[in-house]
């Protein structure tokens, strides 16, 4: 049974902010290599470095939020000793 609370802190304009800005600084970076005045195979590393270090700040990104997860679970079983009476409660209302 999942006790978690289930609500979103996150505001729509700023889901909306944060995924314009990260296809923004994608676009930018992919013209800005296309239009570099190099050979291909620089703009073919660049590229891979570029889409590497993405990739790798989306792992240090879930890495970090999941460590902190699981510390908070740990704290929260060793303060109530698992006892089922220690979770909130928490009540949604109703649209």
């Amino acid at each position: 049974m999942n006790h978690q609370p289930s609500y979103n802190p996150n505001t729509a304009q700023w889901t909306f902010f944060s995924w314009a800005s990260f296809i923004t600084a994608g676009w930018m970076m992919y013209l800005g290599i296309l239009h570099l005045p190099t050979d291909l195979w620089v703009k073919g590393y660049l590229a891979m470095g570029i889409l590497f270090m993405v990739g790798s700040s989306f792992t240090l990104s879930k890495t970090i939020r999941d460590n902190h997860e699981w510390a908070e679970r740990s704290r929260w079983m060793r303060d109530t000793k698992g006892e089922e009476r220690a979770i909130p409660l928490v009540l949604h209302a109703k649209d």
